[in-house]
């Protein structure tokens, strides 16, 4: 059975208040100009008996001026990764972080390139756990208001037991830089271009070695999958906006990309919680392809 990729607030309240035990959440906080800031925004708050996740050190690999500037994770190192932080094959892994899931999808996505289906990315973030008028843990010292909240995690800031997770068949598509360069001719895929509008456009790009994209991707900032509260717009919405990109390509013939990997995996996760399952991840993305010379770029709208 396929795990929704989508939780709310109180329904992960209501998971961690039964003391199951089968729950690990992962705070994912990032600031990409500041990547220290991240563990900082985690002390200063966070769901009760959550783990630290660092897009740098945990959901990416080392960088060596080709491979773009968040490359994927080595699968064995993630694996032990998640088994640190005490994940089983049947734990409910839930992400959550300070942007609305910019950073808990790179988790989510990652979570499906081992094969771990029990995956989920909390609908609003930290916001709206918090709107939601749920505990709040600081400073890894649990306050007042977290009891009867945990269950049996309950220890587990105090010393956590390592799991017995393992890598699985993949559940999720991956391609590499030359299958899109192949696909700039063939058009067997439609690229979508996760970032802000004006870097795709090729204007104020601070961030990567050229200005531009990909030719003929599309583009969709990923925060139009969300609505003005920070959480993913209704299913019927994301359906009719997805639909009217897409043009009768089934999800299987989309792939996805942005800067480096990160915000796609948030339009993987728009289209999967719309039941548009199949689209694929470049992984590199822009950031992989301007680092290498000779790759086609254009400049502008088209």
């Amino acid at each position: 059975m396929r795990t929704r990729p989508l939780i709310e607030a109180q329904e992960l309240a209501d998971l961690m208040a039964g003391g199951a035990g089968k729950v690990l959440i992962c705070d994912c906080s990032f600031d990409l100009a500041n990547p220290a800031a991240g563990e900082a925004i985690y002390r200063q708050g966070h769901i009760p008996n959550a783990q630290y996740v660092n897009l740098d050190t945990d959901l990416s690999s080392a960088k060596n001026g080709h491979n773009g500037r968040h490359p994927l994770p080595d699968a064995a190192h993630f694996v032990q990764r998640m088994k640190a932080l005490g994940a089983n094959n049947d734990t409910l892994i839930v992400a959550y972080d300070n942007a609305a899931g910019m950073y808990a999808a790179r988790l989510w996505w990652l979570l499906g390139s081992v094969g771990h289906e029990r995956r989920a990315v909390l609908n609003g973030g930290f916001a709206s756990w918090k709107a939601s008028g749920l505990p709040v843990q600081a400073d890894g010292i649990e306050g007042a208001q977290t009891a009867g909240v945990g269950g049996a995690q309950a220890d587990s800031m105090c010393g956590v037991k390592e799991g017995s997770v393992s890598a699985r068949p993949s559940l999720v598509n991956l391609v590499d830089r030359q299958f899109v360069l192949a696909n700039i001719d063939t058009q067997q895929r439609l690229v979508i271009d996760a970032r802000k509008a004006e870097r795709f456009r090729g204007e104020n790009e601070t961030m990567d070695a050229k200005a531009g994209h990909i030719p003929k991707a599309k583009n969709r900032f990923f925060q139009q999958n969300l609505g003005t509260d920070g959480r993913f717009k209704p299913v019927p919405q994301l359906l009719q906006e997805f639909g009217a990109l897409l043009v009768n390509r089934p999800a299987e013939q989309i792939v996805h990309q942005c800067g480096s990997g990160v915000t796609a995996c948030h339009n993987v996760l728009a289209m999967e919680a719309a039941g548009l399952y199949g689209s694929a991840l470049y992984a590199g993305s822009w950031s992989e392809w301007s680092q290498h010379e000779g790759m086609p770029v254009v400049v502008g709208a088209a």
